[in-house]
């Protein structure tokens, strides 16, 4: 207070400005501007102003923010995905015409703010010199199966399709046990409605590795498999057993498959049309092949 009562006190006759503002550590246009400001309010300009500003960019309302709170827990539910690109592609519906639609980053700030969401920078994905997405559609599908229990506690499988690239979920079917008769006959299935791929990938299981692998091998799709005890090469189907479980939870528990698959066929409706997606890439429907006897075979005696 001293040094700015002195900076708008003296004589500027004979003052030398500038090595004043060097031994006291200001500037030359703090000094000017200070007497200009103690000109103007008086006593008032002696008091540090305030540094915070008094408007933040990122800073939404409060009637924004309880929005966003309100779509997590709606979508939370229903068993949804409610990540920050779920809610930032609803949100705008939700307010009124002409609010801002706050980025993506500022509903994460505001579900972390809240509690909703743990930061966790140990699980941030890790860049690899190496790209493992397909670059087109149908180029390379992923399956995988998991298990669920229905309402009488039996154990069924759900067999998962997913597109490389799109993230397409071609197929989500429910099933007895994973046998390779019933894999095969999900793998044509999806191939009826998005074409056939030019490979496929799988963990090390027997039905997808050699049964599924041999019954279309004489069509020319190629098939890879991951190592042991690596899901990671399969990372794409293995994560959407997550929101999938998560959905079924949700879900008055079915008591038979065909409840069950009714259940799915939600799923992969919500999943491929109304949930954002990353990748705007669309699947093509590639041409069919020719039917091949051994398909045939195949599918009559696995």
């Amino acid at each position: 207070m001293c040094v700015r009562r002195a900076m708008v006190e003296a004589d500027l006759e004979g003052l030398n400005v500038t090595e004043f503002c060097r031994q006291h550590g200001v500037s030359r246009w703090f000094f000017y501007n200070l007497r200009r400001r103690f000109r103007a309010v008086g006593e008032e300009a002696l008091s540090p102003r305030p540094r915070i500003a008094k408007r933040i960019a990122n800073r939404i309302s409060a009637t924004v923010e309880e929005a966003i709170v309100a779509l997590r827990k709606e979508l939370d539910d229903g068993g949804w995905d409610a990540g920050a690109g779920s809610i930032h592609s609803r949100l705008e519906a939700k307010l009124s015409p002409g609010t801002p639609l706050p980025s993506e980053a500022t509903i994460w700030r505001v579900l972390t703010r809240r509690g909703f969401i743990t930061p966790q920078p140990k699980k941030a994905p890790k860049h690899s010199r190496r790209s493992f997405a397909a670059e087109r559609a149908n180029e390379c599908w992923q399956i995988d199966d998991t298990e669920w229990h229905l309402a009488g506690g039996e154990r069924v499988k759900i067999i998962n399709l997913l597109d490389d690239c799109t993230r397409l979920l071609v197929a989500s079917v429910a099933v007895l046990t994973v046998n390779n008769a019933n894999v095969l006959a999900v793998f044509c299935q999806a191939a009826q409605r998005w074409g056939w791929p030019a490979r496929f990938l799988s963990d090390n299981a027997k039905p997808f590795r050699y049964g599924l692998a041999r019954a279309l091998a004489p069509l020319g799709i190629g098939a890879g498999h991951s190592r042991p005890y690596h899901p990671q090469t399969c990372g794409k189907v293995e994560r959407l057993h997550q929101p999938l479980k998560k959905f079924l939870a949700a879900q008055p528990r079915a008591a038979t498959l065909e409840e069950l698959q009714t259940q799915l066929d939600i799923f992969a409706d919500y999943y491929n049309q109304r949930r954002p997606h990353r990748s705007e890439a669309a699947p093509q429907v590639i041409e069919e092949p020719a039917a091949h006897p051994m398909l045939t075979a195949e599918l009559g005696h696995v």
